[in-house]
């Protein structure tokens, strides 16, 4: 009979050969459908927009490391994903210098002042978003039409505004869907919310571009399905009961669902690693807690969106969840404080 050694090790226990920078990288190629989109939409506007949002992201992350004599970053590709993150969050009008500033901020306060990659609490793209729109809440909240026939042929006068100089937006203006329903009652048909053809920021377009997407990631198993899938089915059944309730004063779920920066927030932003519960608990908790507080926030709050501040607060809420519920040690009892 033959001696067999049975090696016993501490965690972790790697089973695949997946480096940060395959995922990042992969995470890359699920965003191609939805920023391909947003830029058919919206053309040049949003394409420069997009632009200079990586290309700040990336420098700033480039120069904060070498300003601190530490190896650059930049090819992980995170500071990359942050760039095209943020800049899906922005209205495709919203002048360069400002979005060049959304970008150092979500990469150096939001990022590297936590220490950098898989130390940062909150999603940093939404960081840089969240001070932008209390610097300049005029500017992200003026949007632009979808489907403008000159939009391969001409830019937006607003894009090329000095710094610290007051925009000067053009004449055609439109409202999201979300604005148009909490003030003025007026709901967008579901197909054209599913497609994107509506006003709104450059991520607010094809729903079914990021859905797919996001069950790429879900199908190499790099994202954890269970926080899109808690998001989205606490706001569609919360919606829905306000729905069933008084449909004349309530949106209906699907335009719960479709509408806004629901579905990229709950694919790409919720389901950072590091800003989200790692115990299963803890996600599904996490997940309804953002998902019903988006509808909240939409329904009752002063501002039409609140995907970007549920995120947020969701943010903060994981490392909580993650101290109070944790899984027994195996061999321990329940009692065992061990």
């Amino acid at each position: 009979m033959r001696n067999q050694t049975l090696n016993i090790s501490t965690s972790p226990h790697l089973k695949k050969g997946v480096t940060t920078d395959v995922i990042m990288k992969n995470v890359v190629y699920a965003l191609i459908p939805a920023t391909a989109f947003s830029i058919y939409v919206f053309g040049l506007s949003a394409l420069f927009t997009i632009g200079m949002s990586v290309t700040s992201c990336v420098l700033t992350e480039h120069f904060l490391c070498k300003w601190s004599d530490k190896d650059s970053t930049i090819n992980d590709y995170s500071a990359v994903i942050t760039g095209v993150l943020l800049g899906l969050t922005l209205p495709p009008i919203f002048p360069l210098w400002m979005t060049f500033m959304g970008g150092v901020i979500a990469i150096g306060l939001g990022k590297y002042l936590f220490g950098g990659l898989g130390f940062n609490v909150f999603n940093p793209a939404l960081v840089g978003r969240a001070v932008l729109q209390a610097a300049f809440p005029v500017a992200i909240t003026t949007w632009y039409p979808a489907l403008m026939q000159d939009r391969f042929t001409s830019v937006a006068s607003s894009i090329y505004t000095l710094p610290f100089m007051q925009p000067l937006f053009d004449g055609a203006s439109g409202a999201t869907p979300l604005s148009a329903f909490k003030f003025d009652h007026i709901s967008a048909e579901t197909t054209d919310l599913m497609f994107g053809f509506v006003s709104g920021s450059t991520g607010e377009t094809c729903a079914i571009a990021i859905v797919l997407g996001g069950l790429y990631l879900i199908y190499r198993g790099m994202m954890n399905w269970k926080i899109p899938a808690s998001i989205l089915t606490s706001a569609f059944l919360f919606s829905g009961m306000l729905y069933l309730y008084n449909p004349e004063l309530y949106p209906t779920p699907w335009f719960i669902l479709f509408s806004g920066g629901l579905l990229l927030g709950a694919f790409f932003m919720a389901t950072d690693m590091v800003g989200s519960p790692i115990t299963n608990l803890g996600v599904i908790i996490y997940g309804c807690f953002i998902g019903i507080l988006v509808v909240i926030i939409r329904i009752w709050g002063g501002l039409p969106e609140g995907v970007m501040y549920a995120i947020l607060l969701g943010n903060a809420l994981a490392p909580q969840l993650d101290r109070v519920i944790q899984p027994r040690v195996y061999g321990t009892s329940k009692l065992s404080k061990s």
